[in-house]
């Protein structure tokens, strides 16, 4: 089982960020929670931190985590462990996304996710 950490980053007005992977890359086009493998001997919410500095050029702060989600895109199954986080330094910058978009709540359903990524918004709407 693959360990991978997602952020769900809220910004001042409540707007969540959304990012897209790019065409051509496994599930090119789909849009989904930035974040990335669990190293060996690092928490969730440590490669959490690291891989959107990775990737977005961000720091964060890790708040709530929701439910873990087991998923299997046939290449064998994933845990996503969602944490819900704030940027506490740094520009975005999509270095490993197509596109990035900030979303109001009524937005998110008009966006074509990643299938291991539904469940996650779709707790975190009931709870927000």
């Amino acid at each position: 089982m693959i360990e991978v950490a997602a952020g769900l980053i809220l910004d001042e007005a409540g707007r969540l960020l959304a990012c897209r992977r790019p065409q051509g890359k496994h599930l090119g086009g789909k849009w989904e929670f930035p974040g990335g493998k669990v190293e060996h001997r690092e928490s969730p919410a440590a490669a959490l931190v690291r891989e959107l500095e990775e990737e977005l050029g961000v720091t964060v702060e890790t708040g709530r985590a929701l439910t873990p989600v087991v998923w299997d895109y046939g290449r064998g199954p994933i845990r996503l462990h969602p944490f819900v986080c704030r940027i506490v330094d740094g520009e975005l910058h999509p270095h490993e996304h197509e596109e990035i978009r900030w979303c109001l709540k009524d937005e998110l359903g008009q966006l074509d996710w990643a299938a291991a990524d539904v469940p996650i918004l779709a707790e975190w709407l009931e709870q927000a």
